[in-house]
């Protein structure tokens, strides 16, 4: 009976250390990941001179893939390449007369985010975006006409396009990662060592769900 009460405590005594033995083998925060993300992005833009103007935000579709590389178990870095659509809708009155102008621009988006894991569950990210500005469309109504035009961009110059900030979480569960963020516009580089603020800045808040794999 001796011998039985013996293994028993010592059975419950190494209870907890097994099960924080397995906790350990089973955190995916040191694993090397990568996955595929979509949603959606909840964009505007506004006047960085500080003047009046009234825009509405607009969704837009957003898509890519993402690496997340560990550095430990607590931090990490995590590069993305993602196809985002941002934009703005905005009326006015011009000469007595109501229009309406409806603007989509599609970027490729490139964030490097440093990773902060204080829990499995838990991400918090924030870094730099390279946005490329791939195409434009402008559709514009007078309530009798309605004028649409595109342009597409070659970006021959990559130094020409949109440095911006992004930050956000995601929630981890298992494979499934929900992802949250939001972004703005810092400035643009002009292509020869100089940049401007842009006058009209995107302001995006963005919502995906993605698929990781490790």
């Amino acid at each position: 009976m001796k011998t039985i009460q013996k293994i028993t405590l010592l059975a419950l005594l190494a209870g907890p250390i097994v099960v924080t033995a397995q906790n350990d083998e089973t955190d995916a925060r040191e694993n090397l990941a990568f996955g595929l993300k979509l949603g959606t992005n909840y964009s505007n833009v506004y006047d960085s001179e500080g003047e009046e103007f009234d825009a509405d935000a607009k969704l837009g579709f957003v898509g890519g893939g993402f690496v997340a590389i560990p550095i430990g178990r607590l931090l990490g870095i995590q590069p993305e390449i993602l196809y985002s659509q941002k934009g703005f809708n905005a009326s006015g009155n011009i000469l007595g007369g109501h229009y309406e102008i409806d603007r989509t621009t599609n970027y490729i988006d490139v964030p490097v985010f440093f990773m902060l894991k204080p829990v499995e569950f838990i991400t918090i990210l924030a870094g730099p975006q390279f946005s490329y500005l791939i195409s434009q469309k402008d559709v514009f109504s007078n309530g009798v006409t309605t004028i649409a035009q595109e342009q597409e961009f070659e970006n021959d110059n990559v130094r020409k396009n949109t440095f911006c900030f992004v930050a956000g979480a995601d929630i981890n569960i298992r494979h499934i990662v929900i992802g949250a963020r939001g972004g703005w516009d810092l400035f643009n580089n002009n292509g020869d060592g100089t940049s401007t603020t842009p006058r009209y800045k995107n302001v995006w808040v963005q919502a995906t769900v993605a698929y990781r794999f490790y």
